[in-house]
């Protein structure tokens, strides 16, 4: 592996660490691009060869990773965890999270979750990520 492609790595890791730990906030692949001093084209292309995954769809994971939680604690209207999460569209979470976990947010909100209440938290991330099932579209989005 060359100097450059180890330096792309390290700032397409960056930028997911970014995703990671930003995720509610509205982050869109040009703005990545520019952290990881790459060209919006460049920088998707890379991230999906290093990741399998776009960078929307890396984040949009990370988001309904996250929307799980906040519904399993089931305190907050799904509206609520939408925005919290940092989807701007009731239409386009619900959707995806029906693509990434096999049912609706209300739908998952409702069911009793009280069998994984014991299971360390580490280990419940593992179990929840959502992960995309076989007949899902491919996503073309940045």
């Amino acid at each position: 592996m060359t100097r450059q492609e180890l330096d792309d790595l390290v700032r397409l890791r960056r930028a997911r660490d970014r995703m990671d730990r930003d995720y509610a906030e509205p982050l869109d692949v040009p703005a990545l691009a520019r952290e990881a001093l790459m060209s919006p084209g460049h920088f998707s292309r890379s991230f999906r060869a290093a990741y399998g995954e776009t960078p929307y769809s890396y984040l949009m994971t990370r988001r309904i990773e996250r929307a799980k939680a906040l519904l399993r604690r089931g305190d907050l209207t799904v509206t609520e965890v939408c925005f919290a999460v940092g989807c701007t569209s009731l239409g386009s979470f619900s959707s995806r999270f029906r693509e990434l976990v096999g049912e609706s947010p209300s739908a998952y909100r409702a069911r009793d979750h009280q069998d994984g209440a014991a299971v360390p938290a580490c280990m419940a991330k593992i179990h929840t990520r959502p992960v995309r099932t076989g007949g899902a579209r491919s996503d073309a989005r940045p």
